[in-house]
């Protein structure tokens, strides 16, 4: 049976990844559950809104449901009428759920009297304009339903019901009598009179913590208060900045001729959607070239959004801009407590914090007076949420930045080929930063030979050498290996057997902190086998090396020196990583030996000598993006060497140095290979010249997954044929780790050189899936513009 038509909405206009949506068109009605429900297709209203007298409300419930479900107004309306952004409360089943007002209506294909009501409207004035937009416009474009889409993107606490309003906390002060030369009664409490000298030293007051953290008591504050002394007031936790205080707390560092070209270049519009791909080598001073945009922005009563790919750079980047800036700059990241999440999200919506930093999830924070936004290591795959609502929050950014008008910065030493594509077409700006702020050159790759070589933890005696020459020297070394663990697997060494998990296709990863076997895709844990299960020798070897083993290696090698290994293993407890980079940046010699997590934006400036154990992990693997991604890691983490007053060095530990990719890479640099990845997605008609959405399916029972897989290709390609549209669809086929967490991986792609036909016929697979019995027994997800085919 061939799908139905697409839900309308989803068929987009778009003409390039990061383009907005075309106007909206009216949704069609559906019935589910005894609720009149609109499929949502991103929210957009169908209807004005009509803010005093609706009859019926559309509200997106946080469900797997593509609808709005349709409720009559409670009696008590809120101070500005109905409208959309209001979040309630409403019987959902046997459930309390908090919803968001998305339509005003007159009327439902229900009977009226059949709509239960709301319970409760739990705001007075909507949710911000901006961040409903963003929200609609991601769920039409990610085609996820809207209710979910709302509820993943605002605060725990909001979902919950709290309501949006900014805590606050006591600011003490004296009042003219406690400023009076000799202040009556205080001769006999002199604790008092301490207490209140403090303050008078303090014009614009301390808050009650302060106090307290210098050995007073809230008695002595209340006593002082009695006799008019001192004066208390309430303040939001983020206090607002006025126009006209002091901006700046430190002077902007001078720039260069490159830098200054660039600023300019950004100057120019401040006051207009104005793209812009900065593409600098690492260390050439892109951050500086952010701060000084960012100062004018602010200057002019803006705000800034600033985004970072990891939280592991969220403190350093934090203590920078506020190091520079007189302002509130606030975070937005996973680490934070609920309560300090809501506080910046209300910070950055009332327009109080000029300046937000954050993750991924930062691109949904409302902004009063949106300035720019800027997109640090654009590249990095970190943007791209994996799972539930797939959304891409570089895209994002530019799509936000397209709809206020404002600049948007996307910058990377190694940009992806997207973005390299649309600012060579001319669609973006290119602004490129080719020097170091610091004298040195960034180093070379040089590829070391590892065929025939005896290895220590995965290095070999030459590389062992160039770290004693470094360290004797004084300087660091940074170790980068992209494998957890002791060793990738455990084997026999006398029948082959090899340590494989019971739910994946994968092996298990051998740990001695502590000794077991784990597996990194499904976290099974296993104890270690005293012989081998298959034969029952006892000879069982580590196979390979990770982050473990080669610290292991080199706190041997070198026991005078202090090895610090960073892995999402070691730095677990708050605030570790963080703990490891201060003492490294002391500049004793020490060695580093670390993943990815240390390859990203970290300035080391003494590390001189990097060393890359193994650089073949993403030359032959089945992605197509993955010999992309694996360049851009050996560019970002050779570029943690040589950054202050010694060069650096680069050694590349390879088994196929003479790839004609990883040479070009070594001898010419990461733009040269990009121009030759180019051509080839050209020739192959992948990505940035043909556009990708990929249906994942999943399920305990293989026969499941194949079946559903197997009827929903036949489906759209006969709906396809009947449309005249322009779409390939390729597969299904097993997915490249076909068990994973014993479940079984299909996946179906879709592709087409024209982004508003691929839309139009995800939309339409999805129609099918959920009006398809068989797909409620299988966990499926339309993923629209994939960055990783596992």
């Amino acid at each position: 049976m061939p799908p139905p038509d697409p839900l309308p909405g989803t068929a987009y206009g778009f003409v390039s990844t990061y383009e907005p949506v075309l106007p909206p068109r009216t949704p069609e009605v559906l019935v589910e559950a005894g609720h009149s429900s609109r499929a949502d297709a991103g929210g957009q209203l169908s209807n004005p809104p009509r803010p005093n007298t609706p009859r019926v409300l559309g509200i997106a419930i946080p469900s797997p449901l593509r609808r709005l479900f349709d409720y009559r107004p409670c009696r008590e309306a809120p101070p500005g009428g109905w409208q959309p952004g209001l979040r309630v409360r409403v019987p959902f089943g046997r459930r309390q759920l908090v919803g968001v007002v998305v339509e005003c209506r007159d009327g439902s294909e229900l009977p009226l009297a059949d709509l239960k009501p709301v319970d409760t409207c739990l705001d007075g004035t909507p949710l911000p304009a901006d961040w409903l937009w963003l929200c609609r416009f991601t769920a039409r474009y990610y085609q996820h339903g809207l209710g979910d889409t709302l509820h993943q993107a605002m605060p725990v606490l909001l979902r919950q019901g709290r309501p949006l309003e900014a805590r606050t906390r006591e600011r003490w002060q004296p009042t003219p009598a406690g400023l009076e030369t000799d202040p009556p009664g205080l001769a006999r409490a002199p604790r008092q009179a301490e207490l209140l000298a403090m303050l008078r030293q303090h014009p614009h007051g301390l808050g009650t913590q302060a106090i307290l953290a210098q050995s007073f008591t809230r008695e002595q504050l209340r006593a002082l208060a009695d006799k008019g002394l001192v004066g208390c007031r309430e303040e939001p936790l983020t206090a607002p900045w006025k126009a006209g205080e002091p901006l700046l707390a430190e002077p902007p560092l001078p720039l260069n001729s490159e830098q200054a070209t660039a600023l300019a270049a950004l100057h120019e519009r401040l006051d207009a959607y104005h793209p812009c791909l900065l593409e600098g080598v690492t260390g050439s001073g892109k951050t500086e070239v952010y701060l000084q945009l960012i100062e004018a922005v602010v200057g002019r009563g803006r705000q800034a959004l600033v985004l970072v790919p990891e939280i592991g750079l969220t403190p350093q980047t934090l203590a920078r801009f506020r190091s520079r800036f007189r302002v509130p700059v606030v975070a937005l990241h996973s680490g934070l407590t609920d309560n300090e999440r809501l506080d910046a999200w209300e910070a950055a919506a009332s327009g109080r914090a000029p300046i937000v930093i954050g993750t991924r999830s930062a691109i949904f924070t409302p902004l009063a007076q949106p300035g720019a936004i800027i997109v640090d290591e654009e590249h990095d795959g970190s943007f791209k949420q994996q799972d539930g609502l797939r959304y891409h929050a570089r895209d994002l950014a530019v799509a936000r930045a397209h709809r206020h008008g404002i600049p948007v910065v996307l910058g990377s030493a190694t940009p992806s080929l997207e973005s390299l594509a649309r600012a060579r077409s001319g669609d973006w700006r290119h602004l490129l930063l080719t020097r170091r702020a610091s004298r040195h050159a960034p180093a070379r790759l040089e590829l070391v030979d590892l065929r025939g070589r005896r290895r220590q933890g995965g290095l070999i005696p030459p590389v062992i050498e160039a770290i004693r020459e470094t360290l004797t020297a004084g300087h660091q070394v940074l170790v980068f290996i992209n494998r957890r663990g002791f060793a990738p697997t455990l084997a026999c060494h006398a029948c082959g057997w090899l340590a494989e998990c019971d739910h994946c296709d994968a092996r298990m990863t051998l740990h001695r902190q502590p000794p077991l076997l784990a597996c990194h895709h499904c976290d099974r844990r296993r104890a270690l086998p005293d012989v081998c299960p298959s034969c029952g020798s006892g000879d069982l070897r580590p196979l390979g090396s990770g982050t473990e083993r080669t610290e292991e290696t080199l706190a041997a090698l070198f026991p005078e020196v202090p090895v610090h290994r960073i892995d999402r293993d070691s730095t677990r407890r708050r605030d570790a990583f963080e703990r490891v980079l201060t003492e490294v940046r002391r500049g004793e010699p020490c060695l580093l030996v670390g993943t990815q997590m240390l390859a990203k934006g970290h300035h080391l400036p003494h590390v001189t000598l990097v060393v890359v154990v193994n650089a073949d992990a993403g030359l032959y693997a089945s992605d197509f993006r993955a010999l992309e991604q694996s360049a851009q890691l050996l560019v970002q983490v050779a570029g943690r060497a040589g950054r202050a007053a010694h060069p650096g060095r680069v050694l590349v530990q390879t088994l196929h140095g003479d790839d004609p990719h990883l040479r070009r890479l070594a001898e010419q640099g990461y733009a040269a290979l990009a121009d030759q990845l180019l051509e080839e997605r050209r020739a192959a008609g992948l990505p940035p010249f043909r556009f990708l959405a990929l249906l994942r399916l999943e399920s305990p029972r293989e026969e499941a997954v194949n079946a559903l897989g197997g009827q929903a290709a036949d489906a759209l390609r006969s709906w396809l044929g009947e449309r005249g549209l322009a779409v390939d669809c390729l597969g299904p086929v097993p997915a490249p780790m076909e068990r994973r967490q014993n479940r079984y991986h299909l996946q179906l792609m879709l592709a087409s050189s024209r982004r508003s036909m691929l839309h139009e016929a995800g939309a339409g697979l999805v129609a099918w899936l959920e009006a398809t019995p068989e797909a409620r027994r299988v966990r499926w997800s339309l993923d629209i513009d994939p960055q990783t085919l596992s």
